[in-house]
């Protein structure tokens, strides 16, 4: 499974031109960003029910095939491949994330 993260500090967020490249595959989530302008630090910005699936195919493609081009302001993303079928977590601080494995904590 491919999953889009932010590697640097600041937060997740795409250019205009990745939401562009991913309106063109007919992302309505892009085309709606698109249509108000995007966010504060850039296009993308929130992971929520508002936001981009980080496993979202047209994301991924975009950062594949945009590069650095992908990046929103103070955003540095990435794809990283995990196995199929691990339950994971998004890890966040300040920014800067990671994926984990799903366990139990107390």
């Amino acid at each position: 499974m491919k999953i889009v993260i932010n590697r640097c500090w600041g937060g997740f967020a795409i250019s205009k031109e990745a939401a562009q490249f991913m309106a063109e595959r007919g992302n309505a989530t892009a085309k709606a960003e698109l249509e108000n302008g995007g966010q504060w630090y850039g296009f993308g910005y929130t992971e929520d029910s508002d936001g981009y699936k980080r496993t979202d195919p047209d994301l991924v493609a975009a950062v594949e095939a945009l590069g650095e081009k992908a990046n929103g302001e103070l955003a540095l993303l990435v794809v990283v491949e995990i196995p199929d079928g691990i339950e994971w977590t998004l890890e966040e601080y300040d920014g800067q994330e990671h994926i984990a494995e799903k366990h139990r904590t107390w």
